[in-house]
């Protein structure tokens, strides 16, 4: 409501009056205790047991507003004045408001604090804002924090397009009833690196946590029709994804400010039309997307939702996935593809995820395990076949007749564990293959040749040219360990006997009988180390024949 007109003049006055009520109240219930306390009378001290001071309800109050902030922005825009509120201050506001007042004042015998938490919720409620930065819709540039600051409010900001969406989001948060609004563009002080990395790595938090989140869909002409939404630049950002996935409630609105296809419910998550439209363009179940979570989703699936996103600063394709992946890694710009590299790398070490390793294309110059660009993970994977039941231990039968004892469980044992990462270097518990040559394409083809100890000839595409005067110092390797050693997951089973033991090795050497896919590695002499070299497409080996090959091993190779 505006303060200038009447209704809203009228609104204030009957407000301060109210509060003064209030303090009379208060003081006259102080002065009431006070009296109790200092009486000599036994009896009418034991009164004041059956009351609560005003302190004893504030510190109860102070308690959750305290609570509730912790999960709120560290600045919003109050939608009333235009002026930015940090915590400090928007918990001053409330200690101001009527509404604080009413709460000390009706509680005299105990403190409910099933009553205090909705009004402090209700209170602090704010909306966020998610758009795309810098449409180009004419000159100017978005609204900064310095910039709010240096003319106090956003209704004081010039007359410019990018200003005007500040304004329009700030006035529909408004007519939706919350106080308070939040927006990247200027909420965060990016001048102030704590300040930066703490938004960053909280904001899917906040966009959970918010009252509503209001999306601009700059490019969407009104009046919307089916299927803009999903052909919206919005659909294509880094940061619009957790957006999309981390609010509760989300309301889409065209150029115009009007809702996505004129649809006024109050929330666009809940139309079933608007559901269908984005279920179909990203790929993922309805009920997903109405209540999403970092756990429902596994770790593959989240970084094939990220793999056709983009973003105009290289380091925020990490950044944005921090909250989807739960992650702990430190913001850092200037470190360009090597944030993706962090983030992949904290995945494999707290998941154990190791369909993270696999894919094809360009490797980064962080790790050669790891890709060069998120967009890999848009691949589908190989779905080769799978040794189980009684086809598995028909296979089991035939190997253990062959196979030497000894042998067949030095290479189990030797690849328990998991791939970790320790000091810029992945340890990769493997079964090596060794190459025995390796030839170059043929003219008019692209495809090396390597044959490959127990394996056969082995045809693949490299991403770069390969030596192939020394093939001894290339290998290739099946890194699944999970898939091979079954059940255990690469875990050492407790008490677990000879005969328990000898039985999952002679799974694993069955299941290496079976199509898999494979990496090239090559030996970095100097420091008996490894890389992965970066191949086209998966490498799918053929398996191994009857016999366990004299030069297979099972090893934990460092992969730099």
């Amino acid at each position: 409501m505006d303060p200038s007109s009447p209704w809203g003049y009228e609104a204030k006055h009957v407000a301060l009056h109210g509060a003064r009520q209030y303090d009379e109240a208060i003081d006259a219930f102080n002065s009431m205790l006070q009296v109790i306390e200092q009486s000599h009378d036994p009896a009418v001290k034991q009164l004041r047991n059956n009351y609560v001071s005003p302190s004893e309800t504030i510190a109860a109050i102070d308690f959750i507003v305290d609570d509730i902030l912790k999960k709120c922005p560290l600045v919003v825009i109050n939608v009333t004045t235009g002026y930015l509120y940090d915590k400090t201050e928007r918990k001053h506001s409330f200690k101001v408001d009527p509404r604080f007042k009413k709460l000390v004042s009706s509680m005299t015998t105990k403190v409910d604090k099933g009553q205090i938490r909705p009004e402090v919720e209700s209170f602090f409620g704010y909306v966020m804002f998610s758009h795309v930065w810098n449409y180009p819709e004419g000159p100017g540039k978005e609204p900064l924090f310095k910039d709010v600051n240096a003319v106090k409010s956003v209704w004081n900001l010039s007359d410019e397009p990018l200003n005007n969406k500040l304004r329009n989001f700030c006035e529909e948060t408004r007519r939706l009833g919350c106080s308070w609004a939040w927006s990247d563009t200027c909420c965060i002080d990016k001048t102030n690196t704590f300040i930066l990395n703490q938004s960053l790595k909280s904001m899917y938090s906040w966009y959970a946590n918010s009252a509503a989140t209001l999306v601009f869909l700059a490019d969407i002409a009104h009046p919307s029709k089916r299927g803009d939404l999903t052909r919206g630049r919005w659909m294509t950002r880094a940061w619009t994804l957790q957006e999309l996935l981390s609010p509760k409630i989300i309301l889409f609105y065209d150029s115009e400010w009007k809702r996505y296809l004129g649809n006024n419910v109050p929330n666009h998550k809940d139309s079933p039309e608007i559901k269908q439209e984005l279920a179909v363009a990203i790929g993922i179940p309805q009920k997903t997307i109405i209540a999403f979570s970092p756990e429902n989703l596994g770790v593959r699936e989240k970084l094939c939702l990220a793999s056709t996103r983009n973003a105009t600063v290289e380091e925020d394709i990490a950044y944005s996935l921090i909250g989807i992946f739960q992650s702990d890694i430190i913001p850092q710009y200037g470190e360009g593809a090597d944030a993706l590299g962090h983030l992949l790398e904290g995945i494999v070490d707290r998941t154990r995820e190791v369909t993270v390793l696999a894919w094809s294309g360009k490797s980064s110059s962080y790790y050669s395990c790891l890709p060069a660009s998120i967009s890999v993970y848009e691949q589908t994977l190989s779905n080769l076949p799978s040794l189980d039941g009684e086809e598995l231990e028909t296979r089991i039968g035939e190997l253990d007749v062959k196979l030497p004892r000894e042998r067949t469980l030095e290479i189990y044992n030797r690849i328990k564990g998991r791939p970790k990462f320790t000091n810029r270097r992945l340890e990769l518990p493997c079964v090596v293959f060794p190459v025995e040559s390796l030839e170059m394409p043929c003219e008019g083809e692209d495809s090396y040749c390597a044959k490959v100890s127990g394996i056969g000839k082995v045809a693949f595409t490299a991403a770069d040219d390969l030596s192939v005067d020394n093939p001894q110092k290339y290998v290739f390797v099946h890194p699944w360990i999970r898939q091979l050693r079954g059940p255990s997951s690469g875990v050492a089973w407790r008490h677990s006997s000879d005969i328990d033991n000898y039985r999952r090795a002679l799974k694993m050497i069955a299941r290496l009988g079976q199509q898999f896919n494979g990496w090239l590695l090559v030996r970095v002499e100097e420091y008996e180390e490894h890389k992965r070299v970066a191949t086209d497409c998966e490498i799918v080996l053929p398996g191994l024949g009857t016999d366990i090959p004299k030069d297979m091993q099972g090893k934990v190779l460092i992969i730099q």
